[in-house]
């Protein structure tokens, strides 16, 4: 990565170009971007935008599970790249697989030296702990359950220290500028002044790291924030997509009547905390093998199958850790306090809810996506590393993995670009479009729309959710395209989150067969000749609405 000088933007400009707001401009601040965006600080202007304030509203804040990595005696990463594999039903890229398995030592290495405080068994070594489907101890935790939000406080303080970082918050970006089959920008707006006209900001490198679409389900583990918007963005771009109709539900939120739905995490299994029904009856040991530790989409599976079937779930974790509950998973132990239970004591009621997107943004080793100036990493990425089913604890991972190659793939862009330029002339202006005209949505507030947004939560977890049928798929897109004809241009959030689901909705569809994360009544088993990814892009025609699917 170039250290020499930074590449710094000045006040240059031509009557073809616009000034850039940075070198570079990160839409999210998860881990994923702030990883790149300290991977960039060291020879980039960066600015990063964020939803909410800075370290909040980012699913990493919420992750209980912990950080996989093959650090331990018995283990390698490719035995970790063998777990992910067998997890992801078929539809994984092994040589994705494999960078991320072969870098996660070193990007362990990397958090450390940020400052990262990893728990430690009483001799010092790393505590390392299992999760379903693993088949060795690899997991890092950060104050037992606090993972997640350990990760996000030490690396927002990282950021903060970072002179050549720009952070501003309660920034919303809505569409993206193209201009000559190149992303060069985009419009966003400041949620303060949200019905203000929407500002253009021109960058050579655009990274997305929106996070995912659990907001666009009725009952999701996500933050409110996590509403799908940099999918809808891409797709509107003509950017490729990739793997939409693969969402995970996790199997063990807490069923307490609390959005979003308070994740019993998956790591209280991994101790021993089995399911049982209402009746006491351990019901998973006869759907798989492995029991409670059996693949996230067949616990989700077998706990729906329960729900619907008029039984109540629960997690009980009273025998396996009782009364150690407290100082192992305060963060999950707080939770059930709040309400109103007891976990050493009771059995915590769950239910599925969504909690992760396997599709996204389809994007190279590099981050890079399919139109040159645009990259992508975390949750809005679809890299292929987790296939039709995400291995639990390889989320975190892989932010930090392909957060950092999109950086360091974006400083060799950027001293290539600017190679043969005089140091004044560097990020003087990007090409793009004249006269720029105005961004097409009238506003971003989503208060014109609330019920709308209601019925398209609805819709998605009774139709696009755990369990899956032909005809309510096809009402479903039905019923996409009347909201979003409604909709039209008058709310960016709303516009975007509409699209976004409808395309999952039809990816879905597309797919007649069950596999991993998409399970299809009407098509229960897998079909051989479908083990591979799918692709898919909006046609030049987005008024149409209409998918073109690339198998």
């Amino acid at each position: 990565m170039p250290t020499d000088t930074q590449f710094r933007p000045n006040s240059q400009t031509t009557d073809f170009g616009k000034r850039p707001a940075a070198d570079v401009i990160i839409v999210g601040g998860g881990i994923a971007g702030l990883v790149a965006a300290l991977r960039l600080s060291t020879s980039c202007q960066v600015l990063l935008l964020n939803k909410g304030g800075f370290g909040e509203g980012a699913s990493s804040l919420w992750a209980q599970g912990g950080i996989s990595a093959a650090i331990g005696d018995d283990d390698s990463p490719e035995l970790h790249a063998a777990d992910t594999i067998r997890a992801a039903a078929g539809t994984a890229d092994p040589q994705i697989i494999g960078i991320l398995t072969s870098r996660a030592p070193d990007c362990i290495a990397s958090l450390q030296e940020w400052g990262v405080d990893f728990d430690t068994e009483d001799d010092g070594s790393p505590a390392l702990g299992r999760e379903a489907a693993h088949s060795r101890n690899r997991i890092l935790h950060i104050g037992g359950d606090s993972t997640g939000r350990g990760l996000m406080e030490t690396l927002c303080a990282a950021v903060r220290k970072q002179p050549t970082i720009t952070i501003r918050d309660h920034c919303v970006a809505e569409e993206l500028i193209v201009h000559h089959n190149r992303i060069v920008g985009l419009y966003c707006r400041d949620l303060k002044t949200a019905d203000t006209p929407a500002e253009a900001l021109f960058a050579p490198a655009v990274i997305l790291a929106t996070g995912g679409i659990g907001g666009l389900f009725e009952v999701t583990t996500n933050p409110s924030e996590c509403t799908g918007e940099g999918l809808g963005m891409a797709a509107r771009a003509g950017i490729l997509l990739a793997d939409l109709e693969f969402v995970q539900f996790h199997p063990t939120a807490m069923n307490v009547g609390i959005t979003p739905a308070p994740l019993a995490t998956e790591a209280l299994r991994g101790e021993g905390a089995t399911l049982i029904n209402d009746r006491g009856e351990r019901f998973m040991v006869k759907v798989h093998e492995n029991a409670e530790l059996a693949p996230r989409d067949i616990v989700a599976r077998a706990v729906w199958r329960e729900i619907h079937a008029g039984r109540q779930v629960f997690l009980d974790c009273r025998t396996a850790i009782g009364t150690n509950f407290e100082s192992r998973f305060p963060t999950v132990y707080q939770l059930c306090r709040n309400a109103g239970l007891d976990p050493a004591r009771m059995p915590i009621p769950v239910a599925p809810a969504a909690h992760y997107h396997m599709g996204g943004i389809a994007t190279d080793r590099n981050g890079r996506t399919s139109m040159q100036g645009l990259w992508a990493c975390g949750e809005v990425a679809s890299t292929g590393i987790h296939g039709a089913n995400r291995l639990a604890s390889n989320s975190l991972l892989e932010g930090v993995v392909f957060g950092a190659a999109a950086a360091d793939d974006i400083c060799r862009h950027l001293a290539k670009r600017y190679e043969n330029a005089d140091r004044s002339d560097r990020g003087s202006s990007i090409l793009a479009p004249h006269p720029l005209p105005a961004s097409r949505f009238r506003c971003y507030d989503a208060k014109i729309s609330t019920l709308t947004l209601a019925r398209l939560r609805q819709l998605m977890s009774a139709n696009v959710g755990v369990v899956r049928q032909q005809e309510s798929l096809m009402a479903t897109l039905h019923e996409l395209d009347g909201l979003i004809a409604q909709i039209g241009d008058k709310s960016a959030m709303a516009a975007n989150m509409l699209l976004a689901a409808r395309l999952i909705t039809e990816a879905a569809l597309q797919r007649c067969e069950s596999r991993g994360g998409h399970f299809r009544e009407d098509y229960p088993t897998p079909n051989p000749t479908m083990r591979h990814r799918s692709f898919m892009r909006l046609n030049d025609d987005i008024a149409k609405r209409s998918p073109q699917v690339i198998a």
